[in-house]
């Protein structure tokens, strides 16, 4: 991204923290300072109140609208969309509010949505092509000061969570909250220039980013694979267990990286979820990939807890 005279004059990036592993699943993390969740501004926590209680207080409560999500858990996608699509009516996007409350002159309002639409664009598209998941609120923190998105937790990646009780279809986030400070274009401005961008450098570096990944995923001691009791944890919350795996589940590990490193090299020849659809443009791809990223029909099916009519 630094290197490409057009990114680099964005200054995308892509926003990182340190971490200081000291056994295959302890170590330190870096905390992110002047940052917070994304979840934490929207929903709010322990009696502080949230940006949708307080800019839009008629609307539905988040806590009301999980549970109504929550009572179409076993029901048919016809009932989820229906469900889903009424959330969606009585709780509407506030996420723009941030950047009037923390920026308070409209050039550097500019600026800094600016910023915010250029580092989701690029996390989106690098999240796509690394399979993150477990993409919900509280795993996105915002810049205080520069307003960019910083994604912490990974793990959930390489498409691990299609493993999940309720599989995640959708590639990234991009939920109508994470929409709206884009401004009147949407979607379809600077947002989907810069993924665009971002896939064209993805797919110009394919040999490299296969070679860093290939060290990675065939490492024995790295455990970036999860177990169904460890997924099933995840999402509903289990007591904990110890998904190390079993022997036999280790013999597995080198077919499932060489997996997993073929889904990322089609992904960035332009093959779609399925791999049965390739998309040679990278414009056509990158449609694609919002489509399914905003379609109601991905987004009712994920687990309550992901929050998608955020």
């Amino acid at each position: 991204l630094a290197l490409n005279k057009e990114m680099s004059k964005k200054q995308a990036r892509i926003r990182t923290y340190k971490v200081v592993p000291f056994s295959r699943r302890s170590g330190i993390l870096e905390w992110c300072s002047d940052t917070m969740p994304v979840g934490l501004y929207l929903v709010g926590n322990k009696g502080v109140k949230g940006a949708h209680e307080r800019y839009r207080p008629n609307d539905w409560r988040p806590d009301k609208a999980i549970r109504e999500i929550m009572s179409t858990d076993s029901s048919n996608i016809e009932t989820k969309v229906a469900k889903f699509t009424e959330v969606c009516k009585n709780l509407k996007p506030v996420f723009h509010q941030f950047f009037y409350e923390h920026f308070k002159s409209p050039g550097r309002i500019f600026e800094r949505r600016f910023a915010y639409t250029v580092s989701l664009a690029v996390s989106s598209m690098i999240g796509y092509i690394l399979g993150i998941g477990d993409r919900h609120v509280q795993n996105i923190l915002i810049d205080l000061k520069t307003a960019e998105v910083i994604h912490i937790d990974f793990g959930i990646a390489f498409e691990a969570g299609k493993c999940l009780p309720h599989p995640e279809l959708i590639p990234f986030r991009l939920s109508r909250d994470f929409i709206a400070p884009l401004g009147v274009s949407g979607v379809d401005g600077i947002f989907r220039k810069t993924c665009e961008k971002t896939m064209e450098i993805l797919r110009e570096n394919e040999k490299t980013i296969a070679t860093i990944l290939e060290v990675l995923l065939y490492d024995p001691m790295y455990a970036w694979s999860i177990g169904a009791k460890h997924a099933r944890r995840r999402q509903l919350e289990c007591d904990e267990v110890d998904d190390s795996g079993s022997n036999d589940e280790k013999e597995k590990h080198d077919l499932m990286a060489s997996r997993a490193l073929q889904r990322v090299q089609a992904k960035l020849k332009g093959f779609a979820d399925d791999s049965s659809v390739r998309y040679p443009s990278i414009d056509g791809q990158v449609q694609y990939l919002i489509q399914a990223a905003t379609n109601p029909v991905n987004l009712s099916k994920l687990f309550r807890g992901w929050q998608a009519y955020l």
